[in-house]
């Protein structure tokens, strides 16, 4: 493992590529499919932009690879490569176990990582900060969110099997994780709960929160 000091954390952002019809489908009802097109760009830009005020190593990846990215992901692809960061793929039969291994990976090279969604704009350098010092005392760290998940997992030490099992999208996915971390012999720390966007609420909360009140129309 490297000894330079910058490689000690790095930032995983997981994100699915910004396709008309595939993306924040929860808030289709509310603005539309090129409305939630719209939404799930701004929402990784946001969580993209985070990540990058942190000063650390950030890592950027994709549901899956394609051939040639939608014309809708420039902006994305233009702001990885302005700040510096490195893209790279998912791989896994599910959610849990695409986190598994970019936390597997990730740990290859570095003694932290943390991977945050593209639907997290409340995770922010301070929320990252308390998450990078809570994998001084454990094993794995988890933000919960409001909705039963969470907006960030991390982890220092991890196991094959830690994510499986998870009834991903469903109200007991954090429940059902500490239950899994602690079968696997991993210690774990829950941070404050922040909150995602998911439904025409949250995104109307964001909206809010970020003084553009036309968006959400």
């Amino acid at each position: 493992m490297s000894e330079n000091p910058e490689s000690k954390v790095l930032l995983i952002q997981f994100a699915k590529w910004p396709e008309l019809g595939r993306v924040k489908t929860r808030l289709t009802p509310a603005l539309g499919e090129q409305g939630a097109l719209a939404a799930h760009q701004r929402l990784t830009l946001a969580v993209l932009d985070n990540l990058l005020v942190t000063g650390l190593p950030v890592q950027f990846w994709w549901d899956r690879p394609l051939t040639e990215p939608p014309a809708s992901a420039l902006p994305v692809l233009e702001e990885i490569h302005s700040g510096g960061a490195v893209q790279r793929f998912q791989r896994g039969t599910d959610l849990g176990a695409r986190m598994q291994q970019a936390l597997a990976t990730g740990l290859e090279d570095h003694h932290k990582v943390l991977i945050i969604g593209s639907d997290c704009p409340a995770v922010e350098a301070g929320y990252v900060a308390e998450a990078v010092a809570a994998l001084d005392q454990a094993d794995v760290v988890i933000g919960p969110s409001d909705d039963g998940g969470y907006v960030l997992i991390g982890a220092r030490r991890t196991t094959a099997g830690m994510l499986d099992g998870i009834a991903w999208g469903s109200p007991q996915v954090l429940e059902q994780t500490c239950e899994k971390l602690i079968e696997e012999g991993l210690s774990h720390r829950l941070l404050e709960p922040r909150w995602d966007v998911d439904e025409p609420g949250d995104w109307e909360r964001f909206i809010r929160l970020s003084g553009d009140h036309e968006a959400a129309q």
